[in-house]
């Protein structure tokens, strides 16, 4: 390190020195410097003790204004730290000239230290670019997310409601079209189920995967009909000098069910099963019957020909919970408890209710097989309405299925079933004081069924060929059978199968379901193939005049409504079954006409039999009755003005030609029963 050299005294006969010439440090401090630099004359000892107090006096001023320069730079911040060792060396400088001058320094003012920058302010942030949201579609209702996190970054926007992003309105054609004429991206109503909606599960109202469906609908049936009516045992007729057994068989209907579904769960809509569930199904039903014959509506005859009757149920309400994930495809096991719908196999043959239950679900191999395993404990249900009711029917069903998809041929799925019925014994009459529990025929004693069940069905199509099959066998035991008047070993077995071809938008089908019947009532073998409670679409399904009339013979049902089977059972949702009955035979040819993508056209013609009468003549005291039932012809119609399921107009009309067997049962001496037909009309309005 060097620093500037002072000027010698000029008393001293020195010369002076340009401030520019430097000398080393130790040269300086040095008292013989004088003598030590080249060119210098020789000086006494006189001016060497001079010079040396000069010079103490020199640095010690010196040190202070280092000191001071420091100080005031440090305290200041002006400029960098090689600006200020700078203006150090001139202040050493100028003193040194100062003091050789022999002027006093403190009155002369220093040089300005060098100019330093003004400081520079911050700049002032920058707006961040946002992008314009879009409306999202359809109703999304408010948010359920609390923002938690802003804008902190010019390239990336939060959002954290991924759910409601909007996309812009788009007319998919030319401009000037009608903005409904095709446009992708609309924004919807409320009141529209058809559009992306808050209230059908289509946006989350809690967080990201809490969703909400409200289901709304109204279901109104009109239904006249033809069905052979018994007339009073008693003297009190509808009219008077009323001979005949069978009366007047016209009779009208009338049903108004307004339902509301309330429903959340938790998951991702569609994309993957639910993590729980919980739903509820409120229904009000009235309901208004009008008969030509008295003690039809009740058996007490002041009673009239008319019923009008109304009743509020909670027809629906369980919890659902998704116990385990089995694989990353979404192979799932869940647990549903509580009154749930269940449809034991493709077609309804043996169990379809809904009712009280405890069942666990899921599916494997990446959906291909899905399984089922529910224990039902039946509530009793309303007469008139037949919804659901708090009251315990002391009956509990167990069924276990499975489900195999591309079973060898692929598009045809296999289905395995066991169904356990125990029936125990009651005493029940309906609500409107007709014996119900047991059959009202034989001893009528109450008594127990144990029955198993063991099926194979199947559906979907093996090349072109559409087919749908099913086959069951029931074994088990009833301990007293009122027809049979002692228990019963049962061994029954069903079939069905179904074959459709399709061409363009004509649909031809052809089936055969049979059910055994019972050829000897009093050998302690019931043979007789019955259900649990079924509701079979099969050979024309709602259409048809054989499933959908509940016939009365006596004082049960030869057969009961939405039923296939005669089962001499006296009520199919509060009657016990019967394993003592004539069975069936039923052949079928039947085509559908898709007209257009809103009508549906559904023809059906049924040619049927009893498989075995022995039961019939055991039953009815009448040893002259024919296995001919008839045939039943139908035609129906579907209706969906909005190519959706908002709006449904189902109507039909049907009739059986008596054939020979019926005509044995149900004609009067004087009269004989050929023709009966029936007519519906069904309106569902839903949201």
């Amino acid at each position: 390190m060097r620093f500037p050299s002072p000027r010698p005294s000029p008393r001293c006969g020195a010369r002076k020195k340009k401030v520019t010439d430097e000398i080393p440090l130790t040269q300086a401090l040095s008292p013989q410097r004088g003598e030590e630099e080249k060119g210098f004359r020789r000086v006494n000892a006189f001016s060497v003790r001079k010079s040396w107090r000069l010079n103490h006096r020199r640095y010690a001023w010196l040190a202070a204004f280092v000191l001071m320069a420091w100080a005031c730079g440090a305290v200041n911040g002006q400029g960098p730290p090689a600006e200020n060792a700078r203006a150090v060396f001139d202040l050493e400088l100028m003193s040194g000239y100062v003091f050789d001058q022999g002027l006093p320094a403190l009155n002369r003012p220093l040089d300005p230290l060098a100019q330093q920058p003004a400081p520079t302010t911050a700049p002032q942030p920058v707006p961040f670019f946002q992008t314009p949201f879009d409306a999202p579609l359809g109703y999304s209702g408010p948010s359920g997310i609390m923002p938690r996190e802003g804008q902190t970054d010019p390239h990336f926007v939060p959002v954290e409601d991924r759910w409601r992003i909007g996309f812009p309105e788009w007319n998919r054609y030319a401009e000037g079209t009608t903005a409904d004429a095709d446009a992708p991206y609309q924004l919807g109503h409320w009141w529209d189920p058809f559009k992306q909606n808050v209230l059908k599960g289509d946006y989350p109202i809690i967080g990201q995967h809490t969703f909400f469906v409200l289901t709304a609908a109204s279901v109104t049936l009109v239904q006249p009909r033809q069905v052979p009516i018994g007339t009073t045992a008693f003297e009190s007729t509808a009219r008077p000098f009323e001979a005949e057994f069978f009366g007047r068989p016209n009779h009208d209907v009338f049903s108004q069910n307004f339902v509301l579904g309330l429903e959340m769960f938790h998951g991702d809509t569609a994309f993957r099963p639910v993590d729980w569930r919980i739903k509820a199904t409120p229904v009000f039903n009235f309901n208004f019957v009008d008969f030509e014959e008295l003690a039809v509506v009740n058996p007490d005859v002041r009673r009239g020909s008319e019923r009008a009757r109304s009743y509020l149920a909670l027809q629906e309400w369980f919890v659902e919970k998704k116990i385990a994930d089995l694989s990353p495809n979404y192979d799932f096991v869940s647990i549903r408890a509580g009154a749930q719908p269940f449809v034991n196999d493709f077609r309804g043959f043996i169990f379809s209710d809904t009712n009280r239950a405890v069942r666990i679900f899921g599916n494997l191999d990446s959906n291909r097989e899905q399984f089922n395993l529910a224990y039902f404990r039946q509530l009793e249900k309303d007469t008139n309405s037949e919804l659901n009711t708090f009251h315990e029917r002391h009956q509990q069903v167990l069924i276990g299925n499975y489900y195999v998809q591309d079973f060898i041929f692929p598009g045809y799925t296999a289905q395995w079933n066991i169904v356990y019925n125990h029936d125990d014994p009651t005493f029940k009459y309906d609500n409107n004081s007709f014996l119900v529990r047991p059959d009202p025929v034989g001893v009528f004693q109450p008594h127990t069924l144990d029955v198993l069940y063991f099926g194979w069905t199947g559906d979907g199509h093996i090349d072109r060929f559409n087919i749908n099959h099913a086959t069951y066998f029931a074994c088990g035991r009833d301990s007293l059978n009122p027809i049979a008047n002692q228990g019963q070993d049962i061994s029954a077995w069903m079939g069905a199968l179904e074959l459709s071809y399709d061409r363009d938008w004509v649909r031809f089908r052809t089936s055969a379901f049979y059910a055994s019947g019972d050829e000897n009532p009093r050998n302690g073998h019931a043979t007789g193939f019955d259900s649990v409670m079924d509701n079979p679409n099969f050979a024309g399904g709602e259409f048809s005049y054989w499933q959908r009339q509940a016939i009365r013979l006596f004082g049960v049902n030869l057969t009961n409504q939405q039923s296939l089977v005669p089962d001499l059972r006296s009520s199919k949702i509060q009657g016990q079954s019967n394993f003592v009955n004539p069975g069936l035979i039923l052949l079928n040819a039947g085509v559908d006409f898709d007209v257009t993508p809103k009508l549906r056209l559904i023809n059906n013609i049924n040619f049927l039999w009893f498989d075995n009468v022995e039961t019939l003549r055991v039953y009815t005291f009448q040893q002259k009755i024919d296995s001919f039932i008839g045939i039943d012809l139908s035609m129906g119609v579907e209706y969906r003005p909005f190519l959706n399921n908002n709006v449904i107009v189902t109507a039909g009309v049907s009739s059986l030609v008596a054939g020979a067997g019926f005509r044995d049962l149900y004609s009067n001496s004087n009269n004989s029963i050929d023709f009966l037909a029936a007519g519906f009309v069904d309106l569902v309005l839903r949201y």
